[in-house]
């Protein structure tokens, strides 16, 4: 099993894992129910969906969207045996020990937290990576939905 600060380095790699974001649903699912269920459900549907041996429909049983687990099990390379074994270097074919299922939803549960760390950043207008206190520039982002528009210019005077 590799360990998670080499896999989540080796992550930035790909285009792919870097793509996944929390919509605003999951997103706000998320600060709700709050990091530790999200986790109690991440276990659970490891439990269900990873676990055995030969996972059911493997390669297509965590779905893209829904809930933040799943998008973080995508971002992570934790979606199927296929990607645990290329990324992870956990083997296909057994079932997943006690410690790969802590594993995958520590990976899980480290991508949420920094999910959630950067969107409060995009929320206040502040560096995610100043707050995190990583080294590499910061990634463009999207501008904030709760920034106050600009006033228009061309607005109509009072009539009173």
């Amino acid at each position: 099993m590799r360990p998670l600060d080499e896999v989540f380095p080796a992550l930035t790699t790909s285009a792919f894992r870097r793509r996944f974001r929390l919509a605003p649903r999951e997103l706000e699912y998320l600060r709700i129910r709050g990091l530790d269920a999200v986790l109690a459900h991440a276990t659970q549907f490891v439990d269900a969906r990873l676990a055995a041996a030969q996972p059911a429909n493997d390669g297509r049983q965590t779905p893209f969207r829904g809930h933040p687990a799943f998008v973080a099990q995508h971002a992570t390379a934790t979606c199927c045996r296929g990607c645990l074994q290329q990324w992870h270097a956990i083997p296909r074919g057994r079932p997943l020990t006690e410690p790969e299922k802590r594993h995958v939803v520590t990976a899980i549960g480290r991508w949420l937290d920094a999910a959630l760390r950067q969107a409060q950043a995009r929320e206040v207008g502040t560096d995610a990576a100043a707050l995190d206190g990583a080294s590499e520039p910061a990634r463009r982002r999207a501008p904030s939905r709760l920034a106050p528009r600009k006033e228009n210019s061309m607005a109509q005077p009072d009539k009173n």
